[in-house]
């Protein structure tokens, strides 16, 4: 069982790797990075060419809510993270952003996310 979760990890590694090569963010466009671990998401806006992340968000920002369907990031959180990031983003004057998903298929939490964060302004 061990042997799975290694190569997993392994194949999802490679695949960031191979997508990062691709990818550069820059001032007028900075990276969007995604990942996500079992139980939480985090999201930060990378501008590559000075090495500065510029904003984040994650899902650790609603520990504290009473709501006990934040304990595990799911859809419904990832969508609230998606708005508030794209809020964060306009304050900043950021409206196109490249979409890194770190090597994770398109789907489930990284969908819900992309798709409320371009309901709310971003470009990708």
């Amino acid at each position: 069982m061990a042997d799975i979760h290694k190569k997993s990890t392994e194949m999802r590694l490679r695949r960031r790797r191979r997508i990062r090569g691709r990818l550069r963010g820059s001032s007028d466009r900075p990276r969007l990075a995604f990942f996500k671990s079992s139980r939480h998401v985090y999201v930060q806006v990378i501008d590559d060419d000075k090495g500065v992340t510029l904003t984040s968000v994650h899902s650790l920002m609603f520990k504290d809510k009473k709501d006990y369907s934040w304990q595990r990031a799911g859809c419904q959180a990832c969508k609230a993270l998606g708005q508030e990031l794209a809020q964060r983003c306009g304050q900043l004057g950021i409206q196109k952003v490249v979409f890194d998903r770190g090597g994770f298929p398109y789907h489930g939490r990284i969908e819900s996310f992309a798709d409320a964060a371009r309901e709310n302004g971003l470009v990708f």
